[in-house]
């Protein structure tokens, strides 16, 4: 560019508007932006780098499209790259990943991150749940000690659907019954005196004892406490599955006997139900990548927008993994 052309164009940034320069701003880091995504996305390949359609790992590069090397497997031939088979496949505008990827560490809506990455709504509320749904598999595999469980209960929603078996409520609405009832899914919370926690949407009313035998056994240890409210279903399921078992009864008055409690549990309840009401309504469908989103904010593993990536394209920080 000439020097006077460059001058030029200094000059009449000065006439832009504040938004404007914001704007132009962005534009000017976008290529550095789309750079460091798509290294994060190459190291997240290369820590485990096999075919995603067969699963060897022969492979060798086959060139490169859209800023990603591509690779051609030696075993069925067939060519891919490092998005190859992940949620984040096919999806445009690398450059404005991990800018996006940064609203969701800050817990905004839809609405708010679309207009801070300058993205449709439509496109927003799509990055949303494509990147959410391997990051929500970042869970612990077992919970050790003292485990704290309880179940906490949202509305019922089919927010988003084009049809529906109930007549529409009017912003969200409340339940029809008082109480526990069908109208209202369970969302079962276990946590360790470690912080380590698991949750699971168990369905709609209150949970059961073979809700809990499926959901919990597979993630307790045997040398496991676990401390629950008086909820019978926990007692049973105990005595079943070997494990030892203690009650609070909260109806009671009981909250703390020692050691006993459930007060970390309730404690993330209420972090959760309060980050949760700012969505003003989550579809039920969409629960389980909103609980995984919670747990990864409430963790602080996926602290940078780098992480959250490497998360979305499945590596996960080696914290937990026990």
């Amino acid at each position: 560019m000439k020097s006077l052309d460059f001058q030029r164009i200094a000059k009449s940034v000065g006439a832009l508007s504040h938004w404007q320069r914001d704007r132009l701003l962005s534009l000017l880091r976008e290529p550095a932006a789309g750079r460091e995504a798509i290294g994060c996305i190459q190291a997240s390949f290369e820590a485990v780098p096999k075919c995603p359609h067969c699963g060897h790992e022969q492979l060798h590069r086959h060139g490169q499209s859209d800023g990603l090397q591509r690779y051609r497997c030696r075993a069925c031939g067939k060519t891919f790259n490092a998005l190859t088979g992940t949620p984040l496949a096919r999806l445009r505008h690398k450059a404005k990943w991990l800018g996006f990827l940064q609203t969701t560490l800050d817990s905004m809506t839809v609405r708010q991150a679309a207009r801070e990455v300058d993205i449709h709504r439509h496109t927003s509320f799509r990055w949303r749940h494509r990147f959410l749904e391997w990051v929500k598999n970042d869970r612990p595999e077992h919970l050790h000690g003292i485990t704290e469980a309880d179940e906490t209960y949202f509305l019922e929603s089919h927010k988003g659907a084009r049809q529906l078996e109930r007549p529409a409520r009017k912003r969200g609405g409340s339940a029809t019954k008082r109480g526990v009832s069908k109208e209202q899914v369970c969302v079962l919370i276990a946590r360790d005196r470690t912080g380590q926690t698991l949750d699971f949407v168990t369905g709609n009313g209150s949970v059961r004892k073979a809700q809990l035998r499926q959901c919990l056994q597979p993630a307790l240890d045997k040398d496991v406490l676990l401390v629950s409210d008086a909820n019978a279903s926990y007692r049973y399921f105990a005595k079943e599955a070997g494990i030892s078992h203690e009650a609070v009864n909260l109806s009671a008055g009981t909250r703390v006997k020692g050691a006993i409690h459930v007060q970390n549990v309730n404690a993330y309840h209420s972090r959760l139900r309060q980050w949760i009401q700012r969505f003003h309504g989550v579809a039920t469908r969409y629960l389980p990548n909103y609980l995984g989103w919670r747990r990864a904010l409430d963790t602080r593993h996926l602290d940078t927008p780098g992480k959250m990536l490497m998360a979305a394209c499945g590596i996960f920080p080696q914290v937990t993994r026990t």
